[in-house]
């Protein structure tokens, strides 16, 4: 239901009315309840915009690629959602850095424990492993 603000310009009483519908707004015969003037001064409390959506999914790359220069990791988080969405095919890494990134984490921090992690995986695949156990030895 839409509630507007005024301020009675006799009294300086301030209220709300609230209607149910526009309709019933615009018809209806404003007046102060403290001293019954209808001389009002409309007050604007607070007003709600909505912050515009970009549509990275239509962006060339780039356009793409200012938006990783611009540097804001929500950003970068917001365009990987948008463009993967959730495919199963891009792993669980790529879904937890596009968590990461929506929650506002750098994106250098994201980056070094990326590598951190391809730096420890490398290491362990080659660590050197036991040699072959030899043959004992066949005296002549």
């Amino acid at each position: 239901m839409p509630a507007y603000d005024f301020r009675c310009k006799v009294c300086s009483t301030s209220f709300t009315l609230t209607y149910k519908s526009i309709h019933d707004y615009d018809i209806a015969e404003k007046h102060c309840p403290h001293c019954n003037s209808l001389e009002l001064a409309r007050v604007i409390k607070r007003i709600n915009v909505q912050a515009p959506t970009r549509d990275y999914g239509r962006m060339t790359s780039e356009e793409m690629l200012s938006v990783f220069e611009a540097g804001d990791s929500r950003q970068v988080g917001q365009m990987f959602d948008q463009v993967a969405g959730t495919s199963p095919e891009l792993g669980m890494q790529f879904h937890e850095t596009t968590k990461r990134l929506l929650g506002g984490e750098s994106m250098e921090s994201v980056e070094r424990s990326l590598q951190d992690q391809d730096a420890s995986k490398n290491a362990a695949s080659a660590a050197p492993s036991a040699p072959p156990p030899s043959l004992p030895s066949v005296a002549e």
